[in-house]
Formats: C-alpha cells, structure tokens, sequence
C-alpha cells in the first residue's frame, strides 16, 4: 500500500497525536469515555445545583428580610401620621391612644398618669428617634450589638483603624 492510499495519519509529535501512536499506550475504549463524561456531567449538575440552591435560600432570606422593612415601613407611616398636638421633640417617649372611630393620637400622658384610666384606648408607648423612627418603649432596653458586629466585621477585613493600633 502506497503512502497515498493509506488513510490520513497524524504526522506531528505523538505527544499532540489526537489517537495512540504506540502499542505501549493505554487502550481507549467508548464505554469508558461515556462513563466518565457521564460522571463528570453528573458532578457538574450537582455542582451546579448546589449553588443554585444556596442562591434560592438567599433570595428567599431577602424576600423576607424585603416584606420585614415593607411592614415596619408601615407601621412607622401609621405613627407618623397619627395625630399630635405638640411638637414632637426626639429622644421623648410618647403614648399612643385609639380613639373609637379607630384614629390614633400621641400624648405626653401615660396611662399611669391618668391614673389607669386613660380616655382612649392605650396602644403602646413609643421613643422618637433621632431619625424620627419610632421605638417601642418594650424594645429600649434591648442591647443593639448591630454596631459591635460591623466593627468586628471590619478588623477581620483589616478596615479597621483599631487593627493598624493594634497590629
């Protein structure tokens, strides 16, 4: 058989030969190569689905986080609207109080210092803020460590100026 009747045969190094150019090479059969595609694309979809469930969790944490703000921003908007007679100073406590038509308003007056017989329904007691949001009287005395956390987040990060006193 002439060189030009033998099929194309690769004529580079056998190292970049796409086939074993040597008996001493290890013998290539499909069912093996469709196996370890097989495995491979079966590692890549739980790869891949692993991820995609983390990613869903997280969307499902800020959805929820998203309702939170969406309800507190409601409740804010209802004490800011209520009605008021005096200037509303932050850093006071005021007592809200429902009327019966079911309208609300803020007073100065306690339900204690109407001696437990307040003139409307008593609905909670709140703090303005600085910001002018609202604090539940119940919800002060709470420890806020949200603060404490960022700080700590930020010497792990080497962003704080307390790491570079510290180092």
């Amino acid at each position: 058989m002439s060189d030009d009747d033998k099929p194309i045969i690769h004529r580079g190094d056998a190292r970049s030969s796409p086939y074993p150019t040597s008996r001493l090479a290890p013998a290539f059969h499909a069912p093996e190569l469709a196996e370890e595609v097989a495995r491979a694309e079966n590692m890549l979809n739980a790869r891949t689905s692993a991820k995609l469930r983390v990613i869903a969790d997280q969307i499902k944490m800020l959805q929820a986080e998203a309702r939170k703000v969406l309800t507190d921003a409601r409740d804010e908007q209802a004490l800011t609207r209520a009605q008021c007679a005096f200037k509303r100073i932050p850093g006071k406590i005021y007592h809200l109080y429902r009327k019966p038509d079911g309208s609300t308003y803020f007073s100065m007056l306690s339900p204690q210092d109407w001696n437990g017989k307040p003139p409307d329904a008593f609905a909670g007691s709140y703090r303005l803020e600085a910001d002018y949001a609202w604090t539940p009287f119940e919800q002060l005395h709470e420890r806020d460590d949200t603060g404490e956390l960022v700080q700590q987040l930020l010497q792990i990060g080497g962003l704080s100026g307390d790491s570079e006193q510290s180092g």
